[in-house]
């Protein structure tokens, strides 16, 4: 069971649940990995919404080492979310959401795929809480 207050969450990949967790040696790998000078940078980063498939990887690779499994970034990549590509930066968005907290909203709405549209179709929901700060799909 996760401890939301410890910044957990729970994820399904390749069918089996797991906690996630960015603690600070999980962060750190991530400011190395992607050549961030400190935490601030980092979240500047995140908070420009654009997320490649290599970040996804190496967030939640973090998130898993950091919740105590020895998981490394190339079996995460062979990995597969019920939602498919959707599922990851759906977990990718809650793991930095309950890091890093959810930014304030400046009055517009934002644009999140529901889970039709992350099945496929183009149904889209109009949330007022983007699904991390800065992201605006």
């Amino acid at each position: 069971m996760v401890n939301v207050h410890r910044g957990e969450i729970e994820a399904c990949l390749d069918g089996k649940t797991y906690a996630l967790c960015l603690t600070l040696g999980a962060l750190a790998e991530l400011e190395h990995a992607f050549g961030d000078d400190d935490m601030i940078a980092l979240a500047a980063r995140f908070e420009t919404g654009r997320i490649s498939a290599t970040d996804c990887v190496r967030i939640v690779g973090a998130g898993l080492r950091g919740a105590g499994h020895d998981i490394s970034n190339d079996v995460v990549a062979t990995m597969k979310s019920e939602l498919g590509v959707a599922g990851f930066i759906e977990i990718v968005a809650r793991l930095l959401t309950a890091t890093f907290g959810a930014a304030q909203n400046d009055g517009q709405n934002q644009v999140r795929p529901t889970n039709d549209a992350m099945q496929g179709t183009d149904r889209v929901e109009e949330r007022d809480v983007p699904p991390f700060p800065g992201t605006t799909f």
